[in-house]
């Protein structure tokens, strides 16, 4: 279905909306997307173009996608918006072979029965991806949403419907400009202001992207792309190549919450080591992300 208002979005077999908008809705401090009434609402920008879209249900499972004031005004602009949509619930993976695999595994088969049906949300923004991994290193998730609200509210851009205000995460071209000073609002180590900035120009002067990240050749020439980018490291990385450019080899192996994860479903009273966690690990070849994205849902 489409009209001048509403899309329809297919989706798979395998996917819940419910269970999705579940994750969206784990903290009340974000602010780049708004839930009410099991619907999800988030602001997107292409080039000077913003929409304000609505995400819902639709009666037959499929999701729709409803524009709230401006809407596209060409076939081509429609379908970027469908692409981000597509991207942002990663509808375009078949889960069957993981779910198949999931379901025989000792780490696996818990999670993928309580959240049968959930995606890896995506950061299809690049820019954003890099910032919320920097924002998030070595403290907790809470204060990390408060950094990142902080971050968008001082310097990124927003628009009014219906009385709310919604919020565009800033473009590295406008982050690429700032001081430390400048960042200093946001309260955080000098070395993460540091961090953003840098990324920033990099992505601002045209030598970072998702084109050459994703043209790089493979999974672990991308890994080394990124981690030779100061403030970036293989938690980083892989943290990025899962929710932004979608590597499914992705793996964040030393994460504190995967290794909670693990604890927490084997019942032990210590953490798995690398090399535990490397041997528990083998059936996930080629789904590592998937596998680590439901063992964090375990714990949040």
């Amino acid at each position: 279905m489409k009209n001048e208002h509403i899309i329809s979005v297919p989706v798979p077999e395998e996917f819940r909306f419910m269970v999705n908008v579940s994750y969206l809705a784990r903290s009340t401090n974000e602010c780049l997307f708004e839930i009410k009434d099991d619907k999800v609402r988030k602001a997107i920008s292409f080039g000077n173009e913003v929409f304000l879209i609505e995400v819902s249900e639709n009666h037959d499972g499929s999701l729709l996608v409803r524009f709230i004031g401006a809407r596209p005004t060409n076939e081509s602009m429609l379908n970027e918006v469908i692409h981000y949509v597509q991207d942002w619930f990663d509808l375009d993976t078949d889960l069957k072979p993981f779910y198949a695999m999931a379901e025989k595994d000792l780490l696996l088969e818990q999670s993928v029965k309580a959240f049968y049906g959930l995606r890896i949300l995506g950061i299809p923004d690049l820019f954003e991806a890099l910032c919320w991994g920097i924002l998030g290193q070595q403290i907790n998730l809470t204060y990390a949403y408060t950094l990142k609200r902080r971050l968008v509210e001082a310097f990124g851009t927003s628009i009014e419907r219906e009385g709310n205000r919604y919020w565009i995460f800033p473009p590295p071209e406008d982050i690429a400009k700032l001081t430390v000073e400048d960042l200093s609002v946001l309260k955080m180590t000098v070395k993460k202001c540091e961090y953003l900035i840098g990324v920033a120009q990099l992505m601002a002067e045209g030598s970072l992207s998702k084109e050459l990240l994703r043209n790089s050749g493979d999974f672990k020439a991308a890994e080394k792309m990124l981690v030779k980018i100061r403030g970036i490291g293989p938690w980083t990385a892989n943290y990025v190549l899962m929710r932004c450019l979608r590597f499914p080899n992705a793996f964040p192996i030393a994460d504190v919450g995967l290794h909670n994860a693990i604890k927490q479903v084997l019942g032990t009273d210590r953490k798995p080591t690398i090399e535990e966690i490397l041997e528990l690990s083998a059936p996930w070849t080629d789904w590592e992300a998937y596998a680590t994205f439901y063992l964090w849902r375990i714990l949040y």
